[in-house]
């Protein structure tokens, strides 16, 4: 009998695994290092035109460029590239970008790294490994913008109708851990009359926060200051406390006292809207294309000092601080959202 390394083309395809992440660190340095947009603001150049455009040393340069043109990111005729349709698509404002796909690919494997260290010592460092990546953390929130927005703005939102109400009554909502501020500027672009506030720890988020909300003519109703989230003091109650992908980072903590917290931030008929991926209760449920990289996910949270939550175990924890929860699913279930009520007294 055949061993699975003897079966045709067994090799063959963890070999094109490879050259599809080999493909994306291609991708995450063009990205980064403003090549992609540098080569699009051109029209077409050489390698040190491409490395006067964006101020980098043109032998690293060309070398890139050999290594894209490999790849199918650019195109060549002599010693002068354009972009191919590849390398459009890898514009981080490009329609439907395919630039969150290599900041994943490269974060996951710096946090993959830092896992296969840690694991004899079992060191669990918190979210400064993020920070650990000079190219990497100012990305972060483009690329959960580039993966996330438009699904919230055109699927979720419409979806729950907390948002509608909102809007309606020109109400606040307060996003704890902001990042670059995309879900309050995807909720503004689809509610017209929300004001919002976004918190976050890093002052590099609230910065670029205020200045895409000021590119968008969002400024006006949107705002960003540094804040921490264990002691949330909202200077008015706010009608929404939003937190998307965020809840895990706080509920190993402890996380009753938070929901009183957040509650205590509320209006007497406010709400409280926690997005995350639902962790499945049955395992083999991971084995499900769609499932997959949730388990890596949760690998990396671990890291970080979290793990990710049930959908059923976030509202069961809201419920018991009498806030009344309901949840929305999306994405054949990968995706959740979790609105807790608090009940007028």
């Amino acid at each position: 009998m055949a061993t699975n390394l003897e079966k045709p083309g067994f090799k063959q395809q963890f070999r094109a695994m490879v050259q599809g992440a080999q493909s994306l660190t291609i991708a995450y340095i063009g990205v980064v290092n403003g090549l992609f947009a540098a080569l699009k603001q051109l029209g077409a150049g050489d390698a040190a035109a491409i490395a006067s455009a964006v101020g980098m040393d043109a032998g690293y340069v060309r070398r890139w460029c050999d290594a894209a043109f490999a790849f199918g990111y650019i195109e060549a005729g002599g010693e002068v590239f354009r972009l191919s349709d590849m390398g459009e698509a890898m514009l981080p404002d490009a329609p439907d970008s395919l630039m969150p796909l290599a900041m994943t690919m490269v974060s996951s494997v710096h946090m993959a790294l830092r896992s296969a260290g840690l694991m004899r010592s079992g060191e669990r460092p918190g979210e400064k490994v993020m920070a650990e990546v000079e190219t990497l953390l100012p990305w972060f929130g483009a690329m959960l913008e580039g993966t996330f927005a438009r699904f919230f703005e055109e699927t979720i939102c419409p979806g729950v109708p907390v948002f509608a109400e909102i809007d309606k009554r020109g109400g606040l909502v307060a996003d704890l851990g902001c990042g670059n501020g995309w879900y309050l500027r995807a909720l503004a672009r689809r509610c017209g009359a929300v004001r919002g506030i976004g918190l976050d720890g890093f002052e590099e988020n609230i910065v670029q926060a205020t200045r895409l909300a000021g590119q968008e003519g969002l400024g006006d109703r949107l705002h960003f200051a540094h804040g921490d989230v264990h002691d949330l003091k909202l200077d008015q109650p706010a009608d929404l406390i939003a937190m998307n992908r965020a809840l895990h980072h706080v509920w190993e903590g402890g996380i009753t006292p938070f929901i009183r917290r957040l509650r205590d931030n509320l209006r007497p008929d406010g709400a409280v809207a926690i997005w995350e991926p639902d962790w499945p209760a049955d395992r083999s449920t991971l084995r499900k294309p769609a499932l997959r990289s949730l388990a890596l996910h949760n690998l990396n949270e671990h890291v970080q000092g979290n793990h990710l939550l049930r959908a059923d175990e976030i509202a069961g924890a809201f419920a018991a601080e009498g806030l009344a929860p309901e949840i929305y699913r999306f994405s054949d279930g990968v995706e959740a959202m979790i609105v807790a009520r608090r009940a007028m007294v």
